[in-house]
């Protein structure tokens, strides 16, 4: 495993990613790249109250959020990554233990080995569970030209909403 995962029962959104970039590895900390736009997003959109370090990925529990990946035992860039190097059983078992209200892949190229066919961003009409499984467009910056916030969005609104 390059990064633990971060997770408790009953979070309000667990993100999941492929696997662990070089750099994050490095670093020691999720979406640790420059271009990557993550700790920037969950601000923006009102997920935590502002803008974190990446060194700071423990506390994101306080929030109610978490992490995980698709692929624990390796890092590097998505094109690295290999079908046979998902683990989409280990991760349902872990979602379906902990219950999130969602489940957030960032990007599709995490959400695809999961559902097994290319998928549309948004809200999905399967769950895990309990849990509700929204696809979002990468935070990536080598998927920058696919970037749309506004999914990012409706997911902050949609647990806003759930919490009322």
């Amino acid at each position: 495993m390059v990064l633990p995962d971060i997770l408790k029962p009953n979070l309000k959104v667990v993100f999941c990613g492929t696997a662990v970039g070089d750099k994050s590895a490095q670093a020691g900390a999720y979406y640790a790249g420059p271009r990557n736009s993550f700790w920037s997003t969950l601000a923006q959109v009102g997920l935590t109250p502002r803008r974190l370090d990446p060194q700071e990925f423990r506390i994101l529990p306080r929030y109610g959020i978490g992490l995980t990946d698709l692929a624990k035992g390796l890092h590097g860039s998505d094109r690295r990554v290999r079908t046979s190097d998902f683990d989409t059983r280990s991760f349902r078992l872990k979602i379906e233990k902990f219950n999130p209200k969602v489940v957030a892949f960032n990007g599709k190229r995490a959400a695809r080995p999961f559902f097994g066919r290319d998928i549309q961003y948004g809200l999905q009409a399967e769950t895990i569970g309990k849990s509700v499984i929204f696809v979002l467009p990468s935070t990536s910056g080598a998927a920058r030209r696919y970037w749309d916030q506004s999914h990012w969005s409706a997911l902050s609104d949609f647990l806003q909403n759930a919490s009322t």
